[in-house]
Protein backbone atom coordinates (compact mmCIF):
# COMPACT_ATOMS: atom_id res chain seq x y z
CA UNK A 1 0.00 0.00 0.00
CA UNK A 2 2.93 2.36 0.70
CA UNK A 3 6.44 2.10 -0.77
CA UNK A 4 9.40 4.40 -0.22
CA UNK A 5 12.48 3.48 -2.25
CA UNK A 6 15.87 5.07 -1.42
CA UNK A 7 14.31 8.38 -0.32
CA UNK A 8 16.73 11.13 0.79
CA UNK A 9 16.14 14.74 1.83
CA UNK A 10 18.61 17.46 2.83
CA UNK A 11 17.47 20.84 4.08
CA UNK A 12 19.49 24.04 3.47
CA UNK A 13 22.13 22.29 1.33
CA UNK A 14 25.44 24.09 0.97
CA UNK A 15 24.86 26.30 4.01
CA UNK A 16 25.99 26.24 7.61
CA UNK A 17 22.48 24.98 8.49
CA UNK A 18 22.67 21.95 6.18
CA UNK A 19 20.75 19.01 7.67
CA UNK A 20 20.45 15.50 6.26
CA UNK A 21 16.90 14.67 7.39
CA UNK A 22 16.33 11.41 5.46
CA UNK A 23 19.25 9.20 4.48
CA UNK A 24 18.42 6.63 1.75
CA UNK A 25 15.22 5.43 3.47
CA UNK A 26 13.37 2.44 2.03
CA UNK A 27 10.11 1.27 3.58
CA UNK A 28 7.27 -1.02 2.54
CA UNK A 29 3.84 -1.12 4.24
CA UNK A 30 1.35 -3.85 3.39
CA UNK A 31 -2.36 -3.13 3.18
CA UNK A 32 -3.67 -2.81 6.75
CA UNK A 33 -0.28 -2.36 8.44
CA UNK A 34 -0.39 -0.09 11.52
CA UNK A 35 3.16 1.16 12.00
CA UNK A 36 4.32 3.28 14.93
CA UNK A 37 7.45 5.43 14.49
CA UNK A 38 9.62 6.67 17.34
CA UNK A 39 12.98 8.38 17.65
CA UNK A 40 14.78 11.29 19.28
CA UNK A 41 14.50 14.93 18.23
CA UNK A 42 15.80 15.38 14.68
CA UNK A 43 15.67 11.65 13.94
CA UNK A 44 13.65 12.19 10.75
CA UNK A 45 10.18 11.11 11.92
CA UNK A 46 8.26 14.20 10.82
CA UNK A 47 10.32 14.51 7.64
CA UNK A 48 9.33 10.94 6.75
CA UNK A 49 5.63 11.73 7.31
CA UNK A 50 5.83 14.98 5.36
CA UNK A 51 7.56 13.22 2.48
CA UNK A 52 4.65 10.77 2.25
CA UNK A 53 2.12 13.62 2.55
CA UNK A 54 3.83 15.62 -0.21
CA UNK A 55 4.72 18.65 1.91
CA UNK A 56 8.07 18.60 0.12
CA UNK A 57 9.66 16.51 -2.60
CA UNK A 58 12.56 14.18 -1.80
CA UNK A 59 15.95 14.97 -3.30
CA UNK A 60 16.13 11.41 -4.58
CA UNK A 61 14.10 8.20 -4.47
CA UNK A 62 10.45 7.39 -5.16
CA UNK A 63 7.20 7.18 -3.17
CA UNK A 64 4.26 5.04 -4.27
CA UNK A 65 0.78 4.66 -2.77
CA UNK A 66 -1.25 1.61 -3.81
CA UNK A 67 0.90 1.20 -6.91
CA UNK A 68 0.69 4.87 -7.99
CA UNK A 69 3.93 6.85 -8.12
CA UNK A 70 3.18 10.06 -6.20
CA UNK A 71 6.77 11.33 -5.90
CA UNK A 72 6.16 14.40 -8.07
CA UNK A 73 2.46 14.76 -7.23
CA UNK A 74 1.69 18.05 -5.41
CA UNK A 75 0.32 17.95 -1.87
CA UNK A 76 -3.26 18.98 -2.76
CA UNK A 77 -3.58 16.18 -5.35
CA UNK A 78 -1.94 13.62 -3.06
CA UNK A 79 -4.63 14.42 -0.46
CA UNK A 80 -6.99 12.15 -2.42
CA UNK A 81 -4.94 9.19 -1.17
CA UNK A 82 -4.13 10.40 2.34
CA UNK A 83 -5.89 11.19 5.62
CA UNK A 84 -3.90 13.11 8.22
CA UNK A 85 -4.27 14.13 11.86
CA UNK A 86 -1.85 16.78 13.10
CA UNK A 87 -0.22 17.28 16.49
CA UNK A 88 -1.96 20.62 17.00
CA UNK A 89 -5.70 20.13 17.69
CA UNK A 90 -6.30 23.49 15.99
CA UNK A 91 -5.18 22.14 12.61
CA UNK A 92 -7.25 20.01 10.28
CA UNK A 93 -10.62 21.62 11.06
CA UNK A 94 -12.44 24.89 10.38
CA UNK A 95 -12.90 26.44 13.83
CA UNK A 96 -15.68 28.85 12.85
CA UNK A 97 -17.84 26.15 11.27
CA UNK A 98 -20.14 23.64 12.96
CA UNK A 99 -19.19 20.02 13.66
CA UNK A 100 -21.60 18.71 11.02
CA UNK A 101 -20.35 21.27 8.48
CA UNK A 102 -16.74 20.12 9.00
CA UNK A 103 -17.81 16.52 8.51
CA UNK A 104 -19.75 17.44 5.38
CA UNK A 105 -16.62 19.04 3.92
CA UNK A 106 -14.60 15.90 4.71
CA UNK A 107 -17.25 13.65 3.14
CA UNK A 108 -17.20 15.71 -0.06
CA UNK A 109 -13.41 15.71 -0.38
CA UNK A 110 -12.40 15.02 -3.97
CA UNK A 111 -15.90 15.65 -5.33
CA UNK A 112 -17.02 18.58 -7.46
CA UNK A 113 -18.74 21.34 -5.51
CA UNK A 114 -22.22 22.03 -6.87
CA UNK A 115 -25.31 24.02 -5.97
CA UNK A 116 -27.41 21.48 -4.08
CA UNK A 117 -29.29 21.15 -0.78
CA UNK A 118 -27.21 21.08 2.39
CA UNK A 119 -26.69 18.18 4.79
CA UNK A 120 -29.43 15.58 4.45
CA UNK A 121 -31.21 13.89 7.35
CA UNK A 122 -29.58 10.57 6.47
CA UNK A 123 -26.15 12.16 6.31
CA UNK A 124 -26.67 13.87 9.66
CA UNK A 125 -27.63 10.55 11.23
CA UNK A 126 -24.50 8.92 9.79
CA UNK A 127 -22.35 11.58 11.45
CA UNK A 128 -24.20 11.20 14.73
CA UNK A 129 -23.61 7.43 14.71
CA UNK A 130 -19.88 7.84 14.04
CA UNK A 131 -19.47 10.53 16.71
CA UNK A 132 -21.30 8.49 19.36
CA UNK A 133 -18.61 5.81 19.16
CA UNK A 134 -16.05 8.22 20.62
CA UNK A 135 -17.99 8.55 23.88
CA UNK A 136 -17.28 12.29 24.09
CA UNK A 137 -20.83 13.60 23.68
CA UNK A 138 -20.12 15.11 20.26
CA UNK A 139 -23.21 13.50 18.74
CA UNK A 140 -25.33 15.88 20.83
CA UNK A 141 -23.38 18.97 19.73
CA UNK A 142 -23.59 18.68 15.96
CA UNK A 143 -24.30 22.38 15.48
CA UNK A 144 -21.60 23.58 17.90
CA UNK A 145 -18.69 25.57 16.48
CA UNK A 146 -15.57 23.42 16.36
CA UNK A 147 -13.55 26.21 17.96
CA UNK A 148 -15.51 25.68 21.19
CA UNK A 149 -14.42 22.03 21.56
CA UNK A 150 -11.70 20.77 23.87
CA UNK A 151 -8.42 19.51 22.41
CA UNK A 152 -9.44 15.86 22.80
CA UNK A 153 -12.85 16.41 21.23
CA UNK A 154 -11.25 18.22 18.35
CA UNK A 155 -8.69 15.48 17.75
CA UNK A 156 -11.47 12.88 17.78
CA UNK A 157 -13.38 14.93 15.21
CA UNK A 158 -10.25 15.37 13.07
CA UNK A 159 -9.64 11.61 13.21
CA UNK A 160 -13.18 10.98 11.95
CA UNK A 161 -12.78 13.60 9.21
CA UNK A 162 -9.48 12.05 8.10
CA UNK A 163 -10.99 8.55 7.83
CA UNK A 164 -14.53 9.28 6.64
CA UNK A 165 -13.53 8.61 3.01
CA UNK A 166 -11.29 5.61 3.89
CA UNK A 167 -7.91 6.95 2.72
CA UNK A 168 -5.27 4.68 1.23
CA UNK A 169 -2.85 5.81 3.97
CA UNK A 170 -3.61 7.41 7.35
CA UNK A 171 -0.87 9.66 8.79
CA UNK A 172 -0.94 10.43 12.53
CA UNK A 173 1.59 13.11 13.44
CA UNK A 174 1.98 12.83 17.25
CA UNK A 175 -1.78 13.40 17.39
CA UNK A 176 -2.00 12.90 21.16
CA UNK A 177 1.13 14.87 22.18
CA UNK A 178 -0.82 18.03 23.08
CA UNK A 179 -3.45 16.19 25.17
CA UNK A 180 -3.54 15.30 28.85
CA UNK A 181 -2.85 11.58 29.58
CA UNK A 182 -6.50 10.61 30.18
CA UNK A 183 -7.72 12.27 27.00
CA UNK A 184 -4.75 10.92 25.03
CA UNK A 185 -5.69 7.38 26.09
CA UNK A 186 -9.26 7.90 24.85
CA UNK A 187 -8.09 9.24 21.51
CA UNK A 188 -5.63 6.33 21.08
CA UNK A 189 -8.39 3.82 21.88
CA UNK A 190 -10.56 5.51 19.25
CA UNK A 191 -7.64 5.40 16.82
CA UNK A 192 -7.21 1.64 17.30
CA UNK A 193 -10.92 1.09 16.70
CA UNK A 194 -11.14 3.29 13.58
CA UNK A 195 -8.01 1.74 12.05
CA UNK A 196 -9.24 -1.81 12.70
CA UNK A 197 -12.83 -1.20 11.55
CA UNK A 198 -11.70 0.36 8.27
CA UNK A 199 -8.59 -1.82 7.76
CA UNK A 200 -6.49 1.31 7.26
CA UNK A 201 -2.80 1.36 6.43
CA UNK A 202 -1.46 3.69 9.12
CA UNK A 203 1.78 5.45 9.96
CA UNK A 204 1.76 6.94 13.48
CA UNK A 205 4.54 9.09 14.89
CA UNK A 206 4.67 9.15 18.68
CA UNK A 207 7.00 10.60 21.33
CA UNK A 208 5.87 7.94 23.81
CA UNK A 209 7.73 4.61 23.82
CA UNK A 210 4.94 2.82 25.68
CA UNK A 211 2.38 3.95 23.10
CA UNK A 212 4.71 2.89 20.27
CA UNK A 213 4.89 -0.59 21.79
CA UNK A 214 1.20 -0.89 22.72
CA UNK A 215 -0.33 0.18 19.41
CA UNK A 216 -0.03 -1.20 15.90
CA UNK A 217 1.49 -4.39 14.54
CA UNK A 218 4.91 -2.95 13.70
CA UNK A 219 7.39 -0.50 15.25
CA UNK A 220 10.09 1.56 13.57
CA UNK A 221 12.82 3.50 15.37
CA UNK A 222 14.69 6.25 13.54
CA UNK A 223 18.01 7.98 14.19
CA UNK A 224 19.90 10.49 12.03
CA UNK A 225 17.49 10.13 9.14
CA UNK A 226 17.65 6.34 8.98
CA UNK A 227 15.41 3.48 10.11
CA UNK A 228 17.61 1.57 12.56
CA UNK A 229 14.99 -0.79 14.05
CA UNK A 230 12.02 -2.52 12.43
CA UNK A 231 10.16 -4.81 14.85
CA UNK A 232 6.87 -6.61 14.20
CA UNK A 233 4.73 -9.58 15.19
CA UNK A 234 5.43 -11.48 18.40
CA UNK A 235 8.73 -9.66 18.93
CA UNK A 236 6.86 -6.35 19.16
CA UNK A 237 4.18 -7.75 21.48
CA UNK A 238 6.79 -8.92 23.98
CA UNK A 239 8.81 -5.67 23.95
CA UNK A 240 9.41 -3.54 27.03
CA UNK A 241 10.79 0.00 27.12
CA UNK A 242 14.04 -1.41 28.52
CA UNK A 243 14.27 -3.89 25.60
CA UNK A 244 13.69 -1.10 23.12
CA UNK A 245 16.39 1.09 24.67
CA UNK A 246 18.87 -1.79 24.60
CA UNK A 247 18.14 -2.52 20.95
CA UNK A 248 18.48 1.17 20.09
CA UNK A 249 21.90 1.35 21.74
CA UNK A 250 23.03 -1.80 19.94
CA UNK A 251 21.81 -0.56 16.53
CA UNK A 252 23.00 3.05 16.83
CA UNK A 253 26.03 2.71 19.09
CA UNK A 254 24.79 5.45 21.42
CA UNK A 255 22.28 6.03 24.20
CA UNK A 256 18.74 7.19 23.47
CA UNK A 257 18.70 10.86 24.46
CA UNK A 258 15.00 11.78 24.52
CA UNK A 259 13.94 11.70 28.18
CA UNK A 260 10.36 12.66 27.34
CA UNK A 261 9.90 9.52 25.26
CA UNK A 262 11.34 7.29 27.99
CA UNK A 263 9.45 8.83 30.92
CA UNK A 264 6.08 9.41 29.22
Amino acid sequence: MLDLMHVSKTFNPGTINQKLALDDVSLHLDDGDFVTVIGGNGAGKSTLLNAVAGVWRPDSGTISIDGTDVTLMPEHKRAAYIGRVFQDPMEGTAASMQIEENLALAKRRGKRRMLSPGISTEERQEYRTHLAKFGLGLEDRMTSKVGLLSGGQRQALTLLMATLKRPKVLLLDEHTAALDPKTATKVLEATDRVVEENHLTTLMITHNMRDAIAHGNRLLMMAEGRIILDICGDKKKSLSVEDLLRQFETASGEEFANDAAILA
